[in-house]
């Protein structure tokens, strides 16, 4: 285990990820590869041979090697990479590598094979039946990733972990969960998660069990625990949303959200009662923008989801659309740039001196600066 595992996994099936084209699958689907469960032992035989939990390809017998190719949930900076190949013992590919590519819009699987693949990990070595953990040094936002077995075998599972930069124009049509995993939000600090993963309560869709959310040891003091949040950008909260589902002898007793912004903390929801089972809604209060916020809950117990619907302010909304276009590729910075109208000279320019200064062409401020 390594800090980066402490990132959102950008490929994960509950975001959105998918495999969308292997070149082989003879032996165990593609679609294996992002399932959210660890992989299990497999002990049956099917017409083709012994199952497998993962994906897995025939044996070579010509020269290259295989691949899958996985779309992220949640584009993103990768900053590390498991490839699990547990149960995989005498036919684990004996290395693998990693490439990235950023591609605007839904591409098919033609069109990715046909995209502009970047190294993330250059060819390396692979343990049978072990997760084979990769630091990633990349500054670049990526859309799909490219796995590469050498020659050919089977390989359980892939995590993508990294950080999530969303695009800032799908922000822009309106308000949005500035808490969400897939807009960029994060889990950057909790008091206690004995029994359920905290970035769980900013993840995808409703919670299906208690076992998606996040809920504390029982405390035996006086104190009381809490998570924080950091925002997509700052942002200004409007909407609360403390869902309890399926918490229903172990929901916070009370809750409290608080805000901190450039100037220090405020209080966005005061301590107030919860029940169980049960998705609260909360009008909150006009507040300044806030770029964290904490949840309490009193005394200790579970949640299922946090949301925190609202509006970037101008400055966090320029701070995003900074990031994400000095993050991008060179291509799809230069496909962005095209969108506006800019003369391709103008737009070759501009992406070659990133990280952009403050004075920007009207067309390109609408698209990096937005219209907050």
């Amino acid at each position: 285990m390594t800090d980066f595992t402490r990132l959102p996994d950008l490929a994960a099936r509950a975001l959105g990820g998918a495999v969308v084209a292997a070149n082989d699958e003879f032996f165990a689907a593609k679609e294996n590869l992002v399932l959210p469960e660890p992989p299990a032992v497999r002990s049956e035989f099917g017409h083709k041979g012994k199952e497998y939990d993962g994906w897995e390809t025939r044996r070579r017998r010509s020269p290259g090697h295989d691949w899958a190719i996985v779309r992220l949930g949640a584009p993103g900076i990768v900053a590390g990479a498991l490839i699990d190949t547990a149960h995989f013992s005498g036919n684990y590919p004996p290395r693998a590598s990693l490439e990235g590519a950023a591609v605007e819009g839904h591409p098919t699987a033609d069109e990715l094979t046909k995209a502009a693949w970047e190294p993330l990990l250059p060819l390396s070595d692979l343990a049978g039946n072990t997760h084979n953990y990769f630091p990633i040094y990349s500054d670049r936002r990526l859309t799909h990733v490219r796995l590469n077995i050498h020659p050919d075998g089977g390989v359980a599972r892939l995590r993508v972990h990294g950080k999530v930069v969303p695009d800032p124009r799908l922000l822009d049509a309106g308000p949005v969960d500035l808490a969400a995993l897939e807009n960029g939000g994060l889990v950057t600090a909790v008091s206690n998660d004995f029994y359920g993963r905290p970035q769980q309560l900013i993840g995808p869709g409703p919670a299906r069990s208690m076992g998606e959310g996040w809920e504390t040891a029982r405390r035996r003091d006086r104190g009381n625990d809490w998570v924080e949040v950091a925002l997509a950008c700052e942002g200004v909260v409007t909407l609360a949303e403390l869902d309890t589902s399926y918490f229903l002898g172990n929901a916070p007793g009370t809750a409290s959200l608080t805000g901190v912004g450039p100037g220090g903390e405020v209080e966005l929801l005061p301590r107030t009662r919860l029940q169980p089972d049960t998705r609260h809604r909360f009008l909150l209060s006009a507040a300044p923008g806030v770029e964290r916020v904490r949840l309490d809950v009193f005394p200790d117990g579970g949640m299922a989801r946090l949301r925190l619907w609202g509006r970037p302010t101008a400055v966090g909304r320029e701070a995003l659309g900074r990031r994400w276009f000095d993050a991008l590729p060179d291509v799809q910075a230069l496909e962005a740039l095209r969108s506006t109208g800019l003369p391709p000279e103008q737009a070759g320019r501009l992406i070659g001196a990133r990280p952009l200064g403050p004075d920007l062409p009207p067309a390109v401020a609408r698209l990096v600066v937005g219209s907050v």
